[in-house]
């Protein structure tokens, strides 16, 4: 496949964060990939409790300054940098005070749910694909992993789908097991819609819904992965009925099965939603 570019979006990796199965497998894969050849970036949020000294984190000066629009709001962004230099892998970080900034990630102290949870997924979703338009690096897949990069995918087919940074990029949603329990705000899809884009496109994601949020990724992916064993049995229906290739779970060691979903995506004429 030559050197293929991999862009990982997630909200949780190993060793940084540890939440659930997401950070293995986001911690893995990407190690897999690049000693076959692939060409890796990985970008996630940088939360309040990953230690920056500990991790070494540095700002990355030429990155960082720009604003995202939520709400008629401008949000600085702030992007730091991190090496693994056992796998010789970078992991960018994106950072703002207001969003990030906190002792906990999703819930605060008492176990509530955060009311701006999806402004965070809005403003991380963003974030991501300017900062990879900002390093002038042009992803022939993007993986998605996690609830909070589900609106990627729909970016990446509106807004984005004539950006010559993403304009030949394949998306991949991975969807794990339920996540959280909650709903997202109850204008949390009116908020996400961006310029080249109108309600309807974000109309799957209207309920706000751990179940929304994956149907409404599926629904602008150009494949799936079951990522891990219990999937909901209405997203697994939603997953069949959209007739998108789909990676099956299989425990694995060496991700051999991804290795060969991205040779097949990358090289079929797969069908673009918009």
């Amino acid at each position: 496949m030559g050197k293929s570019k991999l862009l990982f979006i997630t909200h949780e990796m190993s060793p940084f964060l540890e939440l659930t199965k997401i950070s293995e497998i986001t911690r893995q894969l990407p190690q897999a990939m690049q000693d076959k050849g692939f060409e890796i970036r990985i970008l996630m949020p940088r939360f309040g409790n990953i230690n920056e000294r500990r991790n070494r984190l540095h700002e990355v000066i030429r990155l960082s300054g720009m604003n995202i629009i939520i709400n008629d709001n401008d949000n600085p962004l702030i992007i730091k940098v991190a090496s693994i230099p056992a796998a010789r892998m970078q992991v960018y970080f994106l950072d703002n005070e207001e969003y990030f900034q906190r002792k906990h990630v999703f819930n605060d102290k008492d176990g509530k749910f955060y009311a701006d949870n999806d402004e965070r997924m809005i403003f991380f979703c963003k974030g991501a694909l300017e900062t990879v338009k900002k390093l002038g690096w042009s992803p022939d897949i993007v993986h998605c992993h996690g609830w909070m990069s589900a609106l990627v995918p729909t970016y990446l087919k509106t807004t984005y789908k004539d950006d010559p940074t993403f304009k030949h990029s394949k998306v991949v949603y991975s969807i794990y097991n339920n996540e959280f329990n909650e709903s997202l705000a109850a204008d949390f899809a009116q908020k996400a819609v961006m310029s080249d884009m109108t309600e309807s496109h974000t109309e799957t994601f209207k309920a706000g819904t751990n179940n929304a949020l994956h149907e409404g990724a599926v629904q602008y992916s150009d494949a799936v992965v079951l990522a891990t064993e219990n999937v909901d049995a209405d997203v697994l229906n939603y997953v069949k009925n959209s007739q998108k290739p789909v990676l099956e779970f299989e425990q694995t060691a060496d991700f051999e099965n991804y290795y060969n979903f991205y040779d097949e995506i990358t090289n079929d004429e797969l069908v673009n939603v918009a």
